[in-house]
């Protein structure tokens, strides 16, 4: 890599986490709301969305370690927000699933949520969104596939 390359990677990295840091607080901000913190909020939104989703692929879906999403939907549980459901075909697994007020509380509060991101997100145009999105997602993509930090040592 040369010089040039990685100073652009560098200061790539730190644009990306500068303006990720910048939208996730608005987030985090407008979850607090609705006495939810980002996470609890994420995964609401993704029961909504997707419906009930077994435990380990919620944890994916809101990048959380497995103890912090047993935490995490214990928290939700206890508010009545989600309940688990153990899988007819498997008894190891178990699904996380919205309550009737966990979906009535999400979908009170999840386009109020869509406004905010999309205010916070109104510094691009629709195609330079479509043109970040693509770019983000290939950046992503190459990230995973690579073998990490230490793949030239």
């Amino acid at each position: 890599m040369s010089d040039r390359d990685q100073e652009l990677a560098l200061k790539l990295w730190v644009v990306l986490a500068r303006a990720h840091a910048a939208i996730a607080e608005h987030a985090a901000s407008d979850a607090a709301r609705h006495d939810l913190t980002f996470t609890e909020f994420g995964i609401l939104e993704a029961l909504y969305n997707k419906g009930p989703l077994l435990l380990g692929e919620l944890q994916k879906k809101v990048l959380v370690s497995s103890g912090g999403i047993t935490y995490l939907v214990d928290r939700l549980e206890q508010r009545g927000l989600v309940e688990r459901r153990k899988c007819e075909t498997d008894r190891r697994a178990t699904y996380a699933a919205l309550t009737p007020d966990g979906e009535a509380l999400i979908a009170r509060i999840f386009p109020q949520h869509a406004s905010c991101l999309q205010r916070v997100l109104a510094g691009l145009d629709e195609a330079e969104k479509l043109e970040a999105t693509r770019l983000i997602r290939k950046l992503g993509t190459a990230a995973a596939a690579s073998k990490g930090c230490h793949e030239s040592d």
